[in-house]
């Protein structure tokens, strides 16, 4: 059974995503001991949402009680209490868990609908997983059917084309207090894909004087290759004082410019009046009490999504509808996989009664290869029809009335028992996103 646990900028603060965020490695690693009841996991965890994507055995817990357990799971992994993690978050289980990640995946549930840069992140997820040996064939096969969706949305609607990036957002933002993007001298924290999107977006407003700086050390590398300035970390806070617009985007876990240091950087004699510091990071790079520096203005990640746009509805709406259909294809196509056994059980059975027949028949001298070719296909033909009616009733979720049909009519016992298709959620309340 599919299973995800979703904590989102839709049902938590950004102080708790902030920390599940930091803790992921520690929740992947959790997960993965739980051999007894997760089979597999993926996890996503981006600056706007923590998700684990997991394989679970329905056998040894039922419903809500492994919902609950992969929560307490998280919790201890995380250090935050279980009951803050259920009142922030979202449980969903079987085909519902296709449809949320077909729409994560889509950009429709981005803090900025239809943002493109969570296509890529849920594609690195699976690859982070399929690395570490924790993905299973029912998570590669919804997450590759995940793929096939959003490159699907983005070529057949606008949404793609309507949402936009949180750097684009923050720098739209920005607008009203930068008059000339020419003149502006930026700080860019970070050298990481982010960081690539980031100068970019700044480019393209027409900003020249960009320095860049890494706390892992590889300014260097990425200023050969963007063609901008390196800053060495003894330069750092000639740099912070210098410039107009600081924008970070590390995926370092601490601060990389704290109040102190910004402080130092302000009390230069040669430092900027005013300037801007933009915060992508997650976990924050910067300490938010430098908004109580004199002169400085910060824009994290909360106050930016405050400003996200509403939805361009006629894009959303194609695009919803998209993924709305991808997802009832996938769980029509799971319970034709779940009717298998009933059908496997029954073609045993006609099969079993014509090989008894045949081998009756070889040992009275009455068979030859011509017959038993003719009724093997005849055998074929026979159930070809029941096969096709099995297959209509587990789409229309009545795959049970094909089970007790075989069980009447031939006595057929089927080992497994389909699981019922539909989209549900463990607590309907709880799973609203």
């Amino acid at each position: 059974m599919l299973l995800c646990f979703s904590s989102s900028h839709r049902t938590a603060e950004f102080d708790l995503l902030e920390r599940l965020e930091r803790h992921a490695p520690a929740v992947t690693a959790a997960l993965a001991e739980q051999h007894g009841i997760v089979a597999g996991s993926v996890v996503l965890a981006t600056c706007n949402r923590f998700e684990a994507y997991l394989d679970v055995d329905a056998q040894r817990l039922a419903g809500a009680a492994t919902a609950d357990h992969v929560i307490e799971t998280v919790a201890a992994a995380s250090g935050i209490d279980a009951d803050v993690l259920r009142s922030s978050s979202a449980v969903y289980s079987d085909d519902a868990v296709a449809e949320h990640l077909f729409s994560v995946s889509s950009g429709l549930e981005s803090v900025v609908v239809g943002e493109g840069e969570i296509a890529g992140q849920v594609r690195r997820a699976l690859q982070a997983a399929r690395t570490s040996g924790t993905v299973t064939g029912n998570l590669e096969r919804v997450f590759q059917v995940a793929s096939r969706t959003s490159r699907g949305v983005k070529n057949q609607t606008g949404i793609m084309t309507a949402g936009r990036s949180m750097v684009r957002l923050a720098l739209e933002l920005a607008e009203s207090r930068i008059t000339d993007w020419a003149a502006v001298r930026v700080l860019l924290v970070g050298t990481g894909k982010y960081a690539g999107a980031s100068l970019a977006a700044l480019r393209e407003r027409g900003v020249v004087d960009v320095q860049v700086f890494s706390p892992t050390g590889r300014a260097a590398k990425f200023a050969l290759s963007h063609d901008v300035v390196p800053v060495e970390s003894d330069d750092l806070l000639e740099a912070l004082g210098a410039a107009d617009l600081v924008v970070t985007c590390s995926a370092v876990t601490d601060h990389v410019i704290t109040r102190t240091l910004l402080a130092d950087a302000i009390a230069a004699p040669d430092a900027a009046e005013r300037r801007l510091v933009i915060d992508l990071g997650l976990p924050r790079n910067v300490d938010p009490a430098v908004a109580e520096l004199r002169g400085v203005e910060l824009l994290d990640l909360e106050t930016i999504s405050i400003h996200a746009p509403v939805e361009e509805l006629n894009a959303a709406a194609d695009a919803r509808e998209l993924v709305g259909a991808a997802a009832a294809e996938f769980a029509a196509q799971n319970a034709e996989q779940a009717i298998t056994p009933a059908l496997v059980a029954l073609r045993t059975h006609v099969f079993g009664v014509l090989d008894a027949e045949i081998a009756r028949a070889r040992s009275r001298g009455d068979s030859s290869e011509q017959t038993e070719a003719a009724l093997r296909h005849l055998a074929g033909v026979l159930l070809h029809t029941p096969s096709v009616r099995a297959r209509e009733l587990a789409r229309n979720g009545d795959a049970q009335a094909f089970v007790d049909a075989a069980a009447a009519l031939f006595g057929v016992e089927v080992e497994e028992p389909p699981r019922a298709a539909g989209l549900r959620a463990v607590d309907d309340e709880t799973a609203a996103s």
